[in-house]
């Protein structure tokens, strides 16, 4: 999302892009992030210098056996991948930003010869601070800010809240930017005693996807670095930063204290119909693919996250919490909604100090561990957990799942749910309140059954699941080898890459020149704009260097056919979709394989707990890229592609099948 303004959601003035009728245009896409300006000879030696000198450095501290060293590598290695890729991909996009990066390669410098003499005095320092740490989706190094309060005790054992703000939208905003504005300005809002986090995001995406998991990981790397209080977080957001508290507070509700969304979009359809007046044709399975970030169907699950909305009065942003309102109103809950007076895009002085007001009133309550009352609202299982109740299998995904759990009086439990096959209720050691001396029942959807009690550590674990109708208590039971979906092994095809993946490129040609030609063309687009919107380094490999370790740990992309992949090859006929050098076949439609790829996502025949991808990156394209509520996924878990249409901005080629696998990976 972009507008015709200089956000303050921004640390910096950046001035950004104005969505227009030109951004409506398919075969007209133009490149985001723009290509920067050309580095002059002298300074191009002088950085280049500067990143041989620094990767010296780095490459000394990692053959240290010092785990805290080693640990530390990353508040260093951020200073270099920021300049380096601005250099290799020319994404200094003004002549002021080549000093920048400079100043950036000194600092990180400083930390490496700091760090070399076994100090790191950043890691004790109040105010402003850039850290880094491993992603573990592509193993590159990400950065994220801190503002750290002067109360901070570095000694001590108290426990601080923490408050996540997501920035707004800023085609510009590279690492080198990000980093610049880190440490520079503090934001919005610095509340006393708190710790203010915030994520890069890896770039411009609305903290989807790759960028979500940033978010994740970001706030894992800062409890792992300050005392975090966990019942004590919050998140923040403005513009494209709005849209992704929206979202986080939807989708991890049980996780924060009060959630404080501005302005943004909070769902696909209606935003760009209101914001860039887009004619939206999708298909059926893009409109179900709709409800993985599209937070209206889930506005129930904010009766576990205090929510305090903020809106300009003239902003047309304001229909983003507009669209909420009425959502949360049709589950039974009236929304917060400050309006700044008379205000465009921009967060007006007086609502700053009423929502101030309240996010300090609820950091005092916290968050509730186990409440009493639970509404779980789910489309698929990627999001299947709130506090004490977790959504193991469902009917059928991307139609609304929802559990409502209740504690009762005299050891008693009352669960109520729709489209769920199967279910857990689990409370952690100390927090289960049910008297671990009397008889335990739970009645699920009118079926009382007796459960076992608490154990002597107030831990409590019950599963049930739906048997010809009717529940039993236990976890399901699988015939052996038998797939199912579940928890982060659900597709879509762009869940592979919220995980460890690696591009696997075949050693062999395929049967067809058309196909050949598309995979190596398709590959390597996947790659280009893997860094380019999520600004990592996909990880290849050819077929012929796969080890049990990467099969292991990692999602595996395979990229050809069975005539020219070896991986695919060796699972081909595990698979629900059939490919041989005349057809591909699924179920009873055969498409010819001299002119049709595969596209699909499916449990890896070679290790089911992790996923093969075959012939596929993230599934948005360019077009996308043009406006935040349009990265969404564009394919579900299994797709035809006819080759003798061109891919474009939108999809790889012609679309001719697509469906979703059922909930046992099979074809539908």
């Amino acid at each position: 999302m972009t507008i015709p303004l200089i956000l303050a959601a921004c640390w910096s003035s950046s001035l950004l892009y104005a969505d227009g009728p030109k951004d409506n245009l398919p075969d007209q896409v133009r490149r985001i992030p723009a290509l920067g300006v050309e580095v002059p000879e002298k300074q191009r030696a002088q950085l280049e210098e500067g990143l041989a000198k620094l990767k010296s450095s780095i490459d000394q501290l990692k053959k240290t056996k010092d785990a805290r060293i080693r640990s530390l590598i990353p508040d260093v290695e951020i200073y270099h991948r920021a300049v380096r890729c601005a250099l290799e991909y020319q994404e200094f996009f003004h002549e002021r930003e080549i000093g920048v990066g400079s100043k950036l390669l000194e600092q990180g410098q400083e930390r490496a010869d700091q760090l070399l003499k076994g100090e790191a005095p950043w890691t004790k320092q109040t105010g402003l601070v850039v850290r880094g740490y491993i992603s573990k989706i592509d193993q590159t190094v990400q950065p994220y800010g801190l503002v750290i309060p002067e109360s901070y005790t570095f000694s001590g054992k108290s426990q601080y809240r923490c408050d996540l703000w997501f920035h707004g939208r800023g085609e510009r905003l590279s690492e080198v930017n990000f980093i610049n504005q880190a440490q520079r300005s503090r934001g919005q809002y610095t509340p006393t005693d708190t710790i203010v986090l915030h994520p890069y995001g890896r770039y411009s995406n609305a903290f989807k996807f790759a960028g979500e998991v940033d978010v994740l990981e970001a706030l894992e790397s800062t409890k792992e670095n300050y005392r975090i209080d966990d019942d004590r977080v919050a998140v923040r957001g403005f513009s494209m930063g709005g849209a992704a508290c929206w979202q986080f507070a939807v989708h991890y509700a049980d996780r924060w204290f009060a959630a404080n969304p501005g302005a943004g979009f909070s769902e696909t359809p209606l935003f760009l119909d209101v914001f860039q007046n887009e004619e939206l044709k999708p298909t059926w399975y893009e409109k179900k693919l709709w409800q993985l970030y599209d937070c209206p169907g889930y506005a129930l699950n904010l009766f576990q996250c205090p929510t305090v909305a903020y809106s300009g009065e003239i902003d047309k942003q304001k229909q983003a919490a507009d669209v909420m309102e009425e959502a949360l109103a049709k589950v039974g809950i009236d929304m917060v909604h400050i309006i700044g007076p008379e205000t465009a895009h921009r967060i007006h002085p007086d609502s700053k100090v009423i929502i101030e007001e309240k996010m300090d009133s609820l950091a005092r309550v916290g968050r509730q561990r186990i409440p009493e009352t639970i509404h779980l609202v789910a489309y698929t299982l990627k999001y299947n957990r709130m506090n004490w109740v977790i959504l193991d299998a469902m009917d059928e995904e991307w139609d609304l799942g929802r559990i409502d759990a209740r504690l009762l009086s005299d050891n008693r439990v009352e669960v109520n749910t729709n489209n769920v096959s199967a279910l857990t209720l689990k409370m952690s050691a100390g927090e289960c309140p049910l008297d671990m001396t009397q008889p335990v029942t739970v009645k699920i959807d009118g079926l009382k059954i007796n459960v076992p009690r608490p154990l002597s550590d107030r831990s409590w674990e019950v599963s049930f699941h739906r048997e010809n109708s009717t529940w039993e208590l236990g976890p399901a039971v699988y015939e052996p080898g038998q797939l199912v979906k579940k928890h982060n092994l659900q597709g879509p095809i762009d869940d592979a890459f919220m995980d460890s993946f690696i591009f696997v490129s075949p050693s062999g040609k395929s049967a067809s020149p058309t196909v050949e030609k598309w995979v190596q063309s398709e590959m390597k687009h996947a790659i280009v704009h893997w860094r380019q919107q999520f600004r990592g380094d996909a990880r290849v490999m050819q077929d012929s260097q796969i080890t049990d370790k990467e099969i292991a740990a990692s999602n595996l992309v395979l990229w050809g056919d069975p005539q020219s992949n070896q991986i695919l090859k060796k699972i081909i006929d595990k698979l629900p979709i059939q490919w041989n050098q005349e057809m591909i076949v699924v179920g009873n439609k055969q498409y010819a394989a001299d002119h049709h790829a595969s596209v699909l996502i499916f449990p890896n025949p070679l290790n089911p707990e992790k996923y093969v991808v075959l012939n596929s990156g993230f599934t948005y394209r360019e077009y996308a890229y043009l406006n935040n509520a349009r990265q969404v996924p564009m394919l579900p878990d299994w797709a035809i592609i006819d080759l003798r249409t061109p891919a474009g901005s939108q999809y790889p080629g012609k679309v001719v099948d697509a469906n979703f696998f059922d909930e046992f990976w099979r074809l539908k």
